[in-house]
């Protein structure tokens, strides 16, 4: 074969392997392009939100779209995304509205989620803040159970976070991530959210219960008390209640009164709060109230801020009460102490540099006395 024959030949095979590589690459371009889907674009997206959400990478977003990852995102402009992950994405989301006080941990407890997936769903970052009125993704199912799930308690004159937490079977932690609370404060008529499936009706679960004592008990009851056709809110009860009546304020306070009395005798350290056993005054009252699950503020003067105002002809067991103990009675509060009855308190005294028991009849207390709270 000569050398223009083989030439010719070369040429012709160059051709057919030219055809073959562009037949295959639409082929692949054909593919990409059926699997892919589209995203619109909304304020406050980035490549990267929008790439984690869909499962796939910026690289790729880019290659699919022609983009740099330098680029600007304008709002409304549609986006090729991998097209499977787009569909599984856009089927297990739905759409939470900011309301005022929520947070990133409200919200996602609300909705049984972290706030690292909401922050990817969204393109936020974990120190954003919200705004009122802004949609936000969130996952879809857990959402709907988390709102199955919880209920609107209004909040009555002296009622605790405490308290409230108690009665529902939750945690203080819980309820300010449900309501985006800071701190622990609340106002009476404030509405809060709890955990509904805490509540029970007396009908229903006398109607399920195997224990014998409950079956009993309501039995001895007139059955106007638990069965009506329309139940309203006078029908729902604690089981705690049934068996034992409404636990009185009291009754909670002397849980108070005895981690106190535990620490009789226990040193003065100025700035002390239970290390080593040791406390200043409004140190030995925090870790009191705080071993029962209230978490009042750290100095005197702030604890004498917190809480219900109480009058000293009203005074009850575990309330806190404060006095000036400066010389001259400067007229500021700079001593705490909690109320056991019978006109005695508890308190971390720094004159006799331990924890005792003193009377408020004791003239140089009385006569320094500035007032009660009462934190429960």
């Amino acid at each position: 074969m000569g050398g223009r024959a083989i030439f010719k030949l070369k040429g012709i095979l160059l051709k057919k392997l030219h055809r073959f590589l562009i037949s295959l690459a639409v082929a692949s371009m054909a593919t990409t392009y059926a699997s892919a889907a589209t995203h619109t674009i909304k304020k406050g997206e980035t490549l990267s939100a929008i790439a984690k959400a869909n499962k796939t990478t910026v690289s790729k977003l880019c290659k699919l779209n022609g983009l740099k990852q330098s680029d600007t995102l304008k709002v409304g402009k549609v986006l090729k995304v991998p097209g499977a992950q787009n569909t599984a994405y856009a089927v297990q989301t739905a759409q939470h509205k900011v309301k005022k006080g929520e947070t990133l941990s409200a919200i996602a407890v609300a909705n049984k989620t972290t706030i690292d997936q909401l922050c990817k769903l969204n393109g936020l970052k974990k120190n954003d803040t919200l705004k009122v009125g802004k949609v936000l993704k969130v996952p879809g199912t857990p959402n709907r159970v988390g709102v199955a799930e919880t209920a609107e308690y209004k909040v009555k004159s002296g009622d605790a976070l405490y308290a409230i937490a108690k009665k529902y079977k939750t945690d203080i932690t819980t309820l300010k991530s449900l309501n985006g609370l800071q701190n622990n404060t609340l106002r009476a008529g404030q509405t809060i959210k709890v955990p509904a499936a805490e509540r029970v009706k007396v009908a229903a679960k006398a109607t399920k219960t195997s224990d014998r004592k409950l079956a009993q008990t309501l039995s001895s009851l007139p059955k106007s008390t638990y069965m009506k056709k329309e139940p309203s809110k006078k029908d729902v009860f604690n089981l705690g209640d049934i068996f034992f009546g409404k636990r009185t304020e009291t009754e909670k306070e002397v849980e108070v009164i005895k981690v106190a009395k535990t620490k009789l005798g226990n040193r003065y350290v100025w700035g002390a709060t239970g290390k080593q056993d040791t406390f200043d005054c409004s140190g030995f009252t925090k870790y009191c109230y705080k071993k029962n699950g209230i978490d009042i503020p750290r100095t005197s003067i702030m604890q004498s801020k917190y809480g219900k105002f109480v009058k000293r002809s009203e005074l009850k067991k575990g309330d806190l009460i404060f006095f000036d103990t400066s010389r001259g009675r400067k007229g500021y509060v700079n001593h705490v102490g909690i109320y056991m009855g019978d006109n005695k308190f508890i308190h971390a005294s720094s004159a006799k540099k331990k924890v005792v028991i003193t009377s408020l009849d004791k003239t140089f207390y009385s006569q320094r006395y500035m007032g009660a709270r009462r934190p429960l």
